[in-house]
C-alpha cells in the first residue's frame, strides 16, 4: 500500500497502548528520510541511535557515529538517485522503548521516475530520551 508523501498510517488498535511511542518512532523515521534526501550526514546521524546495525547486500554492518558521513552517498547504487520516499510503514510491534516497522521505500531519479523499491524492517529505539533508528534490514544494495 502506498502512502501519500509525508502521510503516516494510523495507529492500529493493537498498538494503541503505545500510541505516543509509535508517533515518536514515526518522527524518527521522518527525520531520517528528510536528512537522507538532503544528503545531510549530520542529520542522518542525529536520526539514529548507536550502535546502528544495517543488514543489506549480504552483509551485516555495525555503524558508529563516525561512519555515518558523506561517503554514504558515493555508492554505485545511488548514481541515478535523486530522493527516496516511504511507500509503506506498518508497525509490527510496539513497546515502551522500541517500535518495529515493516516498511517499503522507493528510490527516485531527479526527474521523479522510479529506480526501485525495497521491502525493509526498521527498528526504532528509545535511548537516553532520544528516539532513533537503530536497525535496518533491507534488500537494497
Amino acid at each position: 500500500m502506498s502512502e501519500p508523501s509525508g502521510a503516516r498510517p494510523p495507529v492500529r488498535p493493537e498498538h494503541a497502548a503505545f500510541a505516543a511511542q509509535v508517533e515518536a518512532a514515526q518522527d524518527a523515521l521522518d527525520a531520517f528520510m528528510k536528512a537522507w534526501n538532503a544528503r545531510d550526514a549530520a542529520g542522518v546521524r542525529a536520526s539514529f541511535n548507536f550502535p546502528h546495525v544495517r543488514f543489506a547486500s549480504g552483509q551485516v554492518r555495525v555503524l558508529s557515529p563516525e561512519q555515518v558521513n558523506d561517503s554514504m552517498y558515493a555508492g554505485a547504487s545511488l548514481t541515478e538517485w535523486g530522493r527516496s520516499a516511504w511507500q509503506r510503514r506498518e508497525v509490527i510491534h510496539a513497546g515502551p522503548d522500541k517500535v518495529q516497522f515493516d516498511t517499503r521505500f522507493a528510490r527516485y531519479r531527479p526527474d521523479g521516475s522510479l529506480i526501485s523499491a525495497f521491502d525493509s524492517i526498521y527498528i526504532v529505539t528509545l535511548q537516553d530520551g532520544h528516539w532513533g533508528v537503530q536497525g535496518r534490514s533491507s534488500y537494497a544494495p
